[in-house]
């Protein structure tokens, strides 16, 4: 029977899809990847455009049930949020409401076939958003305005950091505190508290786009240097299994360093057979 590499999978919308592209120099995935090598497998299940509605049909597609020889499900990072958010338009139809939308992510955390592997589950806010830029490409291809929203993508980041408190088991990542503070560090001499109804950058009210334009190159979409933000929130809670261990470079392996292989026993008694 064919050895199976325990999985890592990543369960969410475009920003874990993009997430694989090194062609902007960082590549999320790639960097997981080159993190626990040997030891899991990174898995992209991300869709562009899916909602957690979308998410929950199609569960049982992306999961198998724990089975003999099958991989191991043992970590499970979801970002959905970004379309949940949408706002309701002729011309969009992806819109979750919000208890909707908390309700489906609670579903899939406690879902029959993902609880059956027992992993541990990261459960990502989505990102902010620049909703400057966001209005003027989504007016561009044709919608009659912003497909979404500075303040109601702000309130799907706050589910998801209440449903994580509400699962103590569950493990946050807070992309969207995470990318806003590396904004607002290189936005200078913005200050939140003093714009218009505190209102964030990115926000029509504020008027100010600031770093965030690097960060979300079209309002919606994660830059390079916000996959390294992201990456920089993940790691720490990738490699407890062999982190401090004696030989921490190569303990976790699924198939064994060539030096502890085997097969080198075979090779020294035929060595000394030979001589």
């Amino acid at each position: 029977m064919a050895t199976s590499y325990p999985q890592i999978v990543l369960f969410g919308d475009s920003l874990f899809q993009a997430s694989v592209d090194a062609s902007t120099g960082f590549s999320f995935q790639s960097a997981l990847q080159t993190q626990v090598l040997r030891r899991f497998d990174v898995v992209n299940r991300g869709f562009s455009g899916y909602n957690t509605s979308n998410a929950l049909s199609i569960l049982p597609n992306i999961f198998a049930p724990p089975s003999l020889g099958g991989p191991a499900l043992k970590y499970l990072i979801i970002l959905f949020g970004a379309n949940d958010a949408a706002v309701q338009l002729p011309t969009n139809f992806q819109h979750v409401p919000l208890e909707r939308y908390k309700e489906n992510l609670v579903r899939i955390i406690n879902h029959p076939i993902v609880t059956a592997h027992k992993p541990k589950i990261l459960l990502v806010t989505p990102p902010p958003l620049d909703e400057i830029r966001v209005t003027v490409l989504d007016r561009a291809n044709g919608h009659p305005a912003a497909m979404r929203q500075t303040k109601r993508s702000a309130a799907y980041s706050e589910a998801v950091r209440q449903i994580a408190a509400q699962h103590p088991a569950i493990t946050l990542v807070d992309l969207h505190k995470a990318i806003m503070d590396r904004a607002l560090e290189k936005t200078p001499g913005f200050d939140p508290k003093k714009s218009k109804n505190g209102a964030a950058l990115g926000d029509p009210e504020s008027g100010v786009r600031g770093y965030l334009e690097q960060l979300l190159p079209d309002g919606l979409h994660m830059s390079a240097e916000s996959y390294q933000v992201f990456y920089d929130l993940v790691r720490p809670h990738l490699g407890s299994e062999w982190a401090g261990t004696k030989d921490e470079n190569k303990v976790g392996f699924v198939l064994p360093d060539w030096r502890d292989a085997p097969w080198l026993e075979e090779d020294d008694h035929l060595m000394g057979k030979s001589i």
